[in-house]
């Protein structure tokens, strides 16, 4: 394997997911404690009636408890230790430091247990690398202010990075600013607050809010560089490689697009300091009201001297664009359109497991931005079982994970600078898409279903010494 000996294997959380908690020592509300659990939840928050109410004679929130990570933060990172981890990516709660989000001070409270969870990292070695929003913007900017669509969360948000920033530059290197920022193009509620009921079915708005996050991430990365040169500070995407389903010219012009509009726009604009030549196209097609976007001079030069350091993205599936409607439709968990690849197999949610759709990533990303790369989320989601004797065998977990450190070598090896592999859910968590327990994605097994019972035990899986064994052979041994 060419990995370098400093390479950051580790593994990846989200607050909103695995820290519960939701209503002590000071923290408000998120969108994400709004969520209702179930296969049916980003259905619910595409209705016209979703209005962020909390109805809990109705619904269950898996997120208000999690995995009681805040209780348990100590064991499950010692166990993340055991395994080797070099690295941990984690979020923190926005509504935990600033509930409401818009106050003008902290919740120190909120800040003591990251004082605490970063200390515990740093303990034993392990690097701390922070997204600053996940998922979980206030609650109160969703219902008062109309989230992202509106400019104010630009001084809100940069408010609350500036007081993270200020006071772990001495402890956390690595950052990134938004988590997942191209799922507005089709999930507008997790990212941006924005649903039905407060302007998510008006793309002008989807547009006006993803450059109020530029905004937001280019003032927090001009901030963080000159608090510390040091400081790394990239950006979050999902990334799908996309392949034509044949040599159609009218497939290939259509696979192009849907690679520029979900693969690039929004790292153009974070890499490069600019919006790209295809926006128009893309206003257009989406039916945006570009004369009623509020963008400035002021903000375009922000956004050309706020560039990102690297590019952090997830990788789970790749796609296959079909003009012409040739093909069997893809209809998987928030698979992102499409139709099926007949050349590969789909994990229980629908999701097409490609590896070499990795190495294709690698590359491609690699060859447009010429900026090292970060792989912050990868894995597979499955129902895991616990046998007779106590054993989660997940083989199934480890040949998914086998097959793309391999394709990322292979990418390393054709040139890409990566700096490191954080699989997403090393422990398990409740699902973004679902709110779901059953699907687990981590090396640690915890004891709870989709309606949080259980006893919260935390076990091993195989992959745990699996993993454990691959971190400390940089990958050798797989």
């Amino acid at each position: 394997m060419t990995f370098k000996n400093d390479f950051l294997w580790g593994g990846a959380t989200a607050a909103n997911q695995l820290e519960g908690a939701y209503n002590i020592e000071g923290k408000g509300l998120s969108v994400a404690d709004a969520m209702p659990g179930g296969k049916e939840r980003l259905n619910i928050l595409a209705s016209p009636g979703f209005d962020w109410t909390i109805d809990e004679k109705k619904y269950v929130y898996p997120n208000h408890f999690g995995i009681d990570h805040y209780h348990h933060f100590k064991e499950d990172i010692a166990l993340f230790a055991e395994m080797g981890f070099k690295a941990y990516r984690f979020s923190v709660a926005w509504s935990r430091i600033f509930p409401q989000g818009d106050e003008l001070t902290p919740n120190e409270a909120g800040l003591n247990f990251y004082d605490q969870l970063i200390d515990e990292c740093l303990k034993y070695k392990i690097e701390p690398v922070i997204t600053i929003s996940h998922y979980e913007m206030p609650l109160h900017l969703a219902k008062v202010y109309g989230g992202w669509k509106n400019r104010d969360l630009i001084e809100f948000y940069v408010r609350y990075a500036q007081v993270l920033l200020e006071r772990y530059q001495d402890k956390v290197k690595y950052w990134m600013t938004f988590n997942e920022i191209n799922s507005a193009t089709f999930f507008a509620g997790l990212s941006q607050g924005l649903v039905p009921s407060n302007g998510g079915d008006d793309k002008t708005n989807i547009f006006q809010a993803w450059h109020n996050q530029f905004v937001a991430s280019a003032k927090t990365v001009n901030y963080g560089h000159q608090l510390n040169k040091d400081l790394q500070i990239g950006c979050m995407s999902i990334y799908s490689t996309t392949y034509s389903f044949d040599a159609n010219p009218v497939n290939q012009i259509a696979t192009q697009q849907s690679i520029q509009e979900f693969n690039y726009f929004c790292n153009d604009v974070q890499v490069r300091g600019a919006y790209p030549a295809f926006t128009e196209r893309l206003h257009k097609k989406h039916g945006v009201k570009a004369e009623l976007l509020k963008i400035t001079d002021e903000d375009l030069s922000i956004i050309k001297s706020g560039t990102v350091d690297y590019i952090g993205f997830s990788y789970y599936m790749s796609t296959v664009e079909s003009k012409t409607g040739e093909g069997v439709e893809a209809s998987g968990n928030m698979v992102l359109g499409g139709v099926k690849n007949p050349f590969l197999k789909e994990s229980e949610w629908g999701w097409a497991v490609d590896p070499d759709g990795l190495r294709y990533a690698l590359n491609d990303l690699y060859g447009r931005y010429q900026v090292p790369l970060f792989i912050v989320e990868n894995g597979l989601g499955a129902i895991d079982t616990v046998d007779n004797e106590g054993l989660i065998n997940d083989d199934y977990r480890i040949d998914y994970l086998r097959r793309h450190i391999k394709a990322m070598n292979s990418a390393v090896e054709d040139g890409v600078e990566l700096l490191g592999y954080t699989p997403w859910g090393c422990i398990d968590l409740v699902s973004a898409s679902t709110g779901e327990m059953s699907k687990r994605y981590g090396f640690i097994y915890v004891d709870l279903d989709d309606e949080g019972n259980g006893t919260g035990a935390r076990m091993k899986k195989k992959t745990f010494d699996w993993y454990k064994e691959v971190i400390a052979s940089n990958g050798e041994k797989l």
